[in-house]
């Protein structure tokens, strides 16, 4: 990841703090839209569940250069949507719910370049959740 791409996720993350109550519906509503099954495994209070799902990106995205710091914090997040019941291949839908979502609210300030950069992000922290062994 590019210091440039790091500074447009950064920027665009700025953004999207002051409207985070927004963008966290926006998102779940289209990745229950992408896949149903998918609001079986989310229960309690959908809006506290979007401010802790901002934190978690804001955490990450303020933690770029210092990944190794950051891993075991997102090894440990991958264990326990693991046992939530989250697949692999949920992964994908989160990626292109959380695009889409940040793409519709910053309109024409998510450029190809803005969205280049929120993709490598998002598979960096998908691949660290993912890489969490499996608790027996």
């Amino acid at each position: 990841m590019t210091t440039g791409q790091k500074e447009l996720v950064r920027a665009s993350l700025g953004q999207l703090i002051p409207i985070a109550d927004t963008a966290a519906a926006l998102f779940y509503a289209r990745l229950f839209e992408l896949d149903p099954e998918l609001s079986l495994i989310f229960k309690g209070n959908m809006v506290e569940q979007g401010r802790k799902l901002i934190q978690m990106i804001a955490l990450a995205v303020r933690g770029l250069d210092r990944l190794s710091e950051l891993l075991p914090a997102l090894e440990a997040l991958g264990a326990r949507h693991a046992l939530y019941g989250v697949r692999e291949r949920d992964y994908e839908t989160v990626g292109s719910a959380l695009i889409w979502a940040i793409q519709e609210l910053l309109g024409d300030d998510f450029t190809a370049e803005t969205k280049e950069a929120w993709t490598e992000v998002y598979g960096l922290l998908a691949r660290a959740m993912q890489s969490a062994p499996i608790a027996a």
